[in-house]
């Protein structure tokens, strides 16, 4: 099994398969639009403009942690426009942990575990780098900025 085995929701509610993205490594990030770490979408959209066309970042928001994204798709994909100019996917909002955990994200878990073998996702802006084959190959704790695991994603390159 791989990531490249899932179909996720966009956030305009239509699926889309994760095999689209194969060939090219992928950052796989929950976010929110009123975090302490939401800056980090400023790191992301750099992230996404130095590697374009050899990177996938896909955001995947969730109102899980202190109900930091309560806004619907629309005024989600908006905040990410105005504010940092965001051209990476956006996805439907999802749960990542619990009963509702997406599919997705409970692989993730199980794939790369946190600190200590945790199995749940802390918080917003954890982050899971996949190899080109859809292998998850490391996760990154929320307070990781994403210029920081850039040597990471070169060595996938």
């Amino acid at each position: 099994m791989s990531v490249h085995d899932f179909t996720v929701q966009a956030a305009d509610g239509s699926s889309k398969p994760l095999a689209d993205f194969a060939g090219k490594p992928i950052l796989i990030v929950n976010t929110a639009s009123k975090c302490g770490f939401t800056g980090q979408y400023e790191g992301l959209e750099a992230l996404n403009r130095k590697y374009e066309g050899k990177l996938a970042i896909i955001a995947f928001p969730c109102n899980q942690f202190g109900a930091q994204e309560p806004g619907d798709a629309a005024e989600i994909a908006n905040f990410c426009q105005t504010n940092y100019d965001v051209t990476f996917p956006v996805m439907a909002k999802i749960e990542v942990n619990g009963d509702g955990a997406d599919p997705l994200y409970a692989y993730l878990k199980k794939a790369k575990p946190g600190l200590l073998g945790s199995q749940g996702i802390k918080w917003n802006f954890t982050k899971f780098l996949i190899d080109k084959d859809g292998k998850a190959l490391s996760r990154y704790a929320p307070t990781d900025r994403p210029e920081s695991i850039a040597a990471d994603i070169e060595r996938l390159m």
